[in-house]
């Protein structure tokens, strides 16, 4: 088990326009007031190998702050976030996937893609969804310790999400992976099944939940 803390202040440091002021004037604030009031997002959590860690909360409310925070704090060489992986307009996307073909197939049918057609395709060409699902099957391929993922599932239909939410479940388990995964849907939380579940509100500390009593 390790301990993540992690703390990310955001100081308003804008120019004291004219407009600026009388919007100030409008909601009471002095431009002490203003430089004073800094946004601050932090959490403290403790991580299993193999944990399912779900951040949560209202669009806005510094979700994706978090992971961010929480991807720095782990070494570069441990870690894959989806938003890294290319997609290939060269190559069909079966070739795109560490491994032999059918380890590649069982890694493609955990992120939700099965449909052959779609495994010949070029992931460029692919829909959002399927490219979204691309970027996550590449990940799980890289057998890095760490996966990062924001807007997890959120450009999925609802039941497809729920079915690769279940499969990453069980992937975590299964490997021992760790996934640090964030979004404000909360449709999936019963096959998602998070060990740690971290509710990030507008205001206040952020609310940790184990699953397990740590």
């Amino acid at each position: 088990m390790a301990t993540y803390s992690v703390c990310k202040r955001f100081e308003w440091k804008g120019e004291m326009t004219d407009r600026v002021i009388m919007v100030c004037r409008m909601f009471g604030l002095t431009a002490e007031g203003l430089s004073n009031r800094a946004a601050t997002h932090q959490c403290r959590l403790q991580i299993n190998d193999g944990d399912v860690v779900y951040i949560t909360g209202p669009s806005g409310a510094g979700k994706s702050v978090l992971l961010r925070e929480l991807e720095q704090a782990v070494a570069v060489g441990d870690r894959i976030n989806l938003a890294s992986v290319e997609l290939s307009r060269d190559n069909a996307m079966i070739d795109c996937i560490d491994g032999d073909v059918l380890s590649a197939m069982r890694t493609l049918s955990v992120a939700g893609l099965n449909d052959v057609f779609c495994i010949l395709n070029r992931p460029a060409n692919l829909s959002d969804g399927q490219k979204y699902r691309f970027r996550l099957a590449a990940a799980l391929a890289a057998k890095k310790k760490f996966v990062f993922a924001d807007e997890f599932c959120s450009e999925l239909d609802r039941l497809t999400a729920a079915v690769v939410s279940y499969n990453i479940h069980k992937f975590a388990k299964k490997t021992c992976t760790t996934f640090v995964l964030a979004s404000s849907h909360d449709d999936i939380l019963l096959d998602l099944a998070p060990d740690v579940l971290v509710v990030k509100n507008f205001t206040g500390p952020a609310e940790i939940i184990y699953k397990h009593h740590v």
